[in-house]
């Protein structure tokens, strides 16, 4: 039955290259349905042709036609039943977020939008079609987090567990980004051209405490040439062992004291370091009544009200309570507006300009936010140590990422196994 299915696209495909030379054309065909969708001959052949012509500019041989031809059809399947998923639950994409999209391919492959639209005209492509395609590409991706994240739960013990291991405790390791100069001496020179080069190192190093940016500074010419270069991102443990009692204690853009060793005088810089200081986060304590502009109630005497709960506080009225009666935060409005403590970035940017500017103790001026008209009572800030909670994120980032995958390849079997699939 397979070999027979095979045939029948077959057909389909060259049918419709051969109508090309064929004083008729052919109509197009249905290969396969797909729940509510069908997919047609042309597409297949297009998305086949697309394929075909990716893997020759990689210099990947293609597979044999066959496998091609299912292959590709199979993914067209599973693209439609995500597709149909997506518009179930109200999925859209915006001409925006779309516009953004495409954008971003442009600067990714060193283009202006013009120059993008340029080059796929020159190559033949539609834009309009392009669009299309990455309209759908975001659709599907939405649509595979929304299902595969939700299949995916990392536990405490499990980010314990992990954080013990060998590959987690490297994972969590302060990173460094080093930059390397070395003027090398034989080690049989006299001490008298010894001191010259130490001196000479000393003085380049003095340029660059100076101001001198570290690589314009060492390849400055002079009676002595430093060779070396970036090292790239390296953990402690992968640190040359000369550096590895150095690098730790620089701190970003700082250049360390000259290292002698056999091979002669080493300069190091830090060009940047990750995962290595302390993090500490001002958080502020606070909370809040929000009154939204509606049918009923115009953007005037939403600030208006807004004012007057400032006010009935301010004179000695229980903040809480007020919130408990007029705020529309559903999420704080029974605790008596409280946010808790909030960290940089948590609250929408007007929102947290207001309260930044409020002194503990006091009830901030009305503020129009994209949810409607806020006070702010600050109730305290603090420094918090965020370290630990830093390295967890990153262990669970990682965890989750490599699950996710897996969840990914079982949920596509799940849907393909439930639609109904019509090869014709």
């Amino acid at each position: 039955m397979r070999n027979i299915l095979r045939g029948t696209i077959f057909a389909a495909l060259t049918l419709g290259a051969a109508s090309l030379q064929a004083e008729t054309q052919m109509l197009d065909q249905v290969v396969a349905i797909v729940d509510d969708d069908v997919i047609m001959a042309s597409e297949l052949r297009e998305r086949i042709a697309d394929t075909k012509n990716g893997m020759a500019a990689q210099g990947i041989e293609a597979p044999p036609e066959d496998v091609l031809v299912r292959d590709t059809l199979d993914r067209l399947i599973l693209e439609s039943i995500q597709v149909q998923k997506g518009a179930r639950v109200g999925v859209r994409i915006s001409d925006a977020q779309l516009n953004a999209a495409v954008q971003r391919i442009a600067s990714q492959n060193g283009l202006s939008i013009e120059q993008f639209l340029g080059v796929l005209e020159s190559q033949g492509q539609s834009y309009a079609a392009l669009r299309e395609q990455v309209r759908k590409e975001m659709i599907i991706s939405r649509v595979q987090q929304g299902n595969v994240n939700q299949r995916i739960e990392i536990t405490d013990q499990e980010v314990d567990n992990f954080l013990e291991t060998e590959e987690g405790q490297k994972l969590t390791q302060p990173e460094y980004q080093i930059l390397h100069a070395l003027l090398a001496i034989s080690p049989d020179a006299s001490a008298e051209e010894t001191a010259k080069v130490e001196a000479y190192v000393e003085k380049v190093l003095a340029s660059i405490r100076a101001g001198t940016a570290f690589d314009k500074a060492v390849s400055a010419p002079g009676p002595y040439k430093f060779s070396g270069g970036n090292l790239g991102w390296r953990s402690l443990e992968d640190l040359p062992s000369l550096f590895a009692d150095t690098a730790p204690g620089l701190a970003k853009g700082e250049t360390s004291e000259p290292i002698r060793s056999d091979s002669g005088f080493h300069l190091i810089y830090m060009a940047d370091n990750r995962g290595a200081d302390q993090m500490m986060v001002a958080q502020t304590k606070a909370r809040h009544i929000l009154v939204k502009p509606s049918e009923i109630m115009t953007d005037d005497e939403a600030r208006e009200l807004v004012s007057d709960l400032k006010s009935r506080a301010e004179s000695g009225e229980d903040f809480a309570e007020l919130a408990k009666e007029y705020s529309e935060d559903i999420g704080s409005a029974q605790e008596g507006g409280e946010l808790g403590w909030t960290s940089p970035g948590q609250m929408v940017a007007e929102f947290e300009n207001e309260m930044n500017i409020t002194a503990i103790g006091d009830i901030s001026s009305p503020v129009r936010s994209q949810f409607g008209w806020h006070i702010i009572e600050v109730e305290d800030r603090r420094d918090e140590d965020m370290t630990s909670k830093a390295v967890r994120n990153r262990a669970t980032n990682f965890l989750h990422n490599r699950k996710y995958q897996e969840e990914l390849d079982a949920w596509l079997r799940q849907i393909r196994d439930e639609a109904f699939v019509d090869i014709k």
